[in-house]
């Protein structure tokens, strides 16, 4: 009696690990390699999936989504002998279980050293330069040639990117400095236009104001003789209302020698020819004044003075 109970719950355990190695689940985005007796016999999708117990082996479990792989860096020389190290990232995606599984031993090691030779081979062509400003084209190169080497092995290289670019010490200290100097260049370049700018806007804005000034003044200029002519205009046309003798004439033009005769520089005077016929006018006048009030004598004989004949003036226009 022992031994059947020993020999049912041996058979259920059996049954029981049957049943486990009989039923797969494959979860989404996977896929699992099928083997009968070390053979290939199919790919399991995502999902159940029923296998023969002890007879179906599961070979390899593949991810189907797309994987980021960073390689180390790795040393390239330039065409102009320069040692550059460079990090690359690889983006790729298994399309094909079977062929990933079958068609090459380890796809990881395989895509790794493709990269590195093929980024030897596409660098070897550049200058530092080059290296340095041509990514986009060193990605573009370097994911066509894998994509086209690893379609055998169902695997698709979506992206290359280069995460690093780093070449030698004695070269960056040198690109520092030459970019320090261009910097200097430009500065001292934006700083002399600047210069220039600010001097030419000084000038156009002292030539402007040199033009207004100039145009207030002869405006101004041209107010003033306005005025002055108006002036004179006026002063002749009461003089002309006023019909002024000869005698008037010559008394305003003796009220101007004093004004004539201002200031220290004057130390000539001139007379001018016309004070003897004011004087005249003058002696004339006061001949009438004083023969016409009572004990004045111009004379030494005691007789009185006819009275001046006046002239008549003509009409000043």
């Amino acid at each position: 009696m022992p031994s059947v109970i020993i020999v049912l719950v041996i058979l259920v355990v059996l049954v029981f690990i049957a049943l486990i190695k009989t039923i797969q689940v494959i979860p989404q985005a996977s896929a699992a390699i099928v083997e009968r007796f070390g053979r290939y016999t199919r790919t399991l999708n995502a999902g159940l999936n029923i296998v023969v117990p002890f007879i179906d082996s599961i070979r390899n479990r593949i991810d189907l989504r797309e994987q980021v792989v960073p390689f180390p860096p790795q040393p390239v020389i330039t065409q102009d002998n320069l040692v550059v190290n460079i990090d690359t990232v690889i983006y790729y995606q298994v399309t094909d279980a079977r062929a990933a599984t079958y068609e090459v031993a380890s796809y990881i090691q395989a895509i790794e050293q493709l990269t590195v030779t093929t980024l030897r081979n596409i660098i070897g062509g550049m200058d530092l330069e080059r290296t340095l400003t041509s990514r986009e084209e060193i990605n573009a190169a370097l994911r066509g040639v894998l994509d086209e080497a690893t379609g055998k092995w169902g695997i698709r290289v979506n992206r290359v990117e280069l995460k690093a670019i780093e070449p030698p010490t004695s070269i960056q200290d040198s690109m520092e400095k030459q970019m320090r100097a261009d910097r200097d260049k430009r500065a001292a370049i934006l700083t002399a236009e600047g210069i220039r700018q600010s001097q030419i806007l000084t000038a156009e804005g002292e030539k402007q104001s040199a033009i207004l000034r100039a145009e207030g003044e002869a405006k101004a200029a041209a107010l003033r003789a306005e005025g002055e002519a108006q002036a004179v205009r006026t002063v002749f046309e009461a003089i002309h209302a006023g019909d002024p003798d000869q005698k008037l004439l010559s008394y305003q033009y003796l009220q101007m020698l004093p004004k004539i005769a201002e200031g220290d520089a004057n130390k000539l005077w001139i007379v001018p020819s016309e004070i003897g016929d004011a004087l005249k006018g003058l002696s004339g006048a006061f001949g009438n004044l004083g023969g016409g009030a009572p004990g004045f004598n111009t004379g030494g004989t005691g007789k009185e003075r006819p009275p001046a004949q006046r002239r008549e003036e003509p009409p000043v226009d």
